[in-house]
C-alpha cells in the first residue's frame, strides 16, 4: 500500500517525533526519549524502529507479523527489533515489508513471523484520571546520550480530546514520574496492562499527547486481524 504521510511529517521525521507548532519546544536534533521514569527489566512486545539502519521511534508488536507505531517516524527502509529491553542487541530483528496508515497512526507488515508476546490492545479510553504507563528508547535528559536500555514512567491522563499531525484523537497526560520526550514517538501507552495510545509528542518537561489506539481500533483490526 502507498505510504501516505502529510508535508508536516516529512518536515520532521527526520527528529524522530513531530511537534505540534502552537506548542513546539526547542531541542536538540536526534532521539532523545523518556525523561525521569526507570529502566525497563522485561518487555517481549518491546519494539524498536529503525530508519536506514539507525534508531529513530519506539513501537510496540501486536501480533506476529505486525507492529504498532507512529506514521511520523516513518522514511526511508524501515526495520524493526522485537522483543528486546536494548534497542541495538538481543530479541529479534525484521525488515518491514508494507507500511498502513492512519491519521499518525502506523501498521507495520513484517518480512518474517516473530513469536513473542504480544501487546494487548484496549477497546476503551482510559478515564481522566487513570494512571497509564508509557515506554520508549533514547536520551534521558536534553543532552545525555540515547539510552540503551528501554525506560518507562508512569503519566496521569487528563483529557481525551485534541488532534495528532493528521487530525485522530489524542490522549493528553500530565508528568507523574517521568515525562515522554523525542524519540518517544511511537511508544505505547499502557492502562491496566493494555494499550490505549501511541506516542504522537511530548514537551519534555509537563505533559505528551499520545494518539488514541481506540479511535482506530476498526482500522487496526482490518488490516492487521488484531
Amino acid at each position: 500500500m502507498r505510504i501516505r504521510l502529510t508535508m508536516a511529517l516529512v518536515a520532521t521525521v527526520l527528529t524522530g517525533v513531530f511537534v505540534a507548532p502552537a506548542t513546539a519546544t526547542a531541542a536538540p536534533t536526534g532521539p532523545q526519549p523518556i525523561i525521569g521514569g526507570s529502566l525497563v527489566a522485561s518487555a517481549p512486545w518491546a519494539t524498536a524502529v529503525f530508519q536506514n539502519g539507525s534508531f529513530a521511534c519506539s513501537g510496540s508488536i501486536i501480533a506476529p507479523r505486525w507492529v504498532l507505531t507512529a506514521a511520523h517516524c516513518l522514511r526511508g527502509s524501515i526495520s524493526v527489533r522485537v522483543g528486546s529491553v536494548y534497542r541495538s542487541s538481543g530479541g529479534t530483528t525484521a525488515t518491514v515489508s508494507a507500511i498502513h496508515t492512519r491519521h499518525d497512526l502506523a501498521l507495520l507488515h513484517l518480512g518474517t513471523s516473530i513469536s513473542t508476546t504480544y501487546v494487548t490492545l484496549a477497546d476503551t479510553n482510559p478515564p481522566v484520571g487513570a494512571s497509564n504507563d508509557i515506554y520508549g528508547w533514547g536520551r534521558t535528559c536534553l543532552t545525555c546520550e540515547p539510552s540503551e536500555q528501554l525506560k518507562t514512567a508512569t503519566v496521569r491522563v487528563t483529557a481525551i480530546s485534541g488532534e495528532d499531525a493528521d487530525g485522530g484523537p489524542v490522549i493528553r497526560s500530565t508528568r507523574g514520574n517521568g515525562v515522554s520526550w523525542q524519540g518517544d514517538s511511537g511508544g505505547p501507552q499502557l492502562h491496566n496492562g493494555r494499550q490505549v495510545g501511541v506516542s504522537f509528542n511530548g514537551n519534555g518537561s509537563t505533559s505528551q499527547n499520545y494518539s488514541s489506539v481506540i479511535a482506530s481500533r476498526s482500522w487496526i483490526t482490518e488490516i492487521s486481524g488484531v
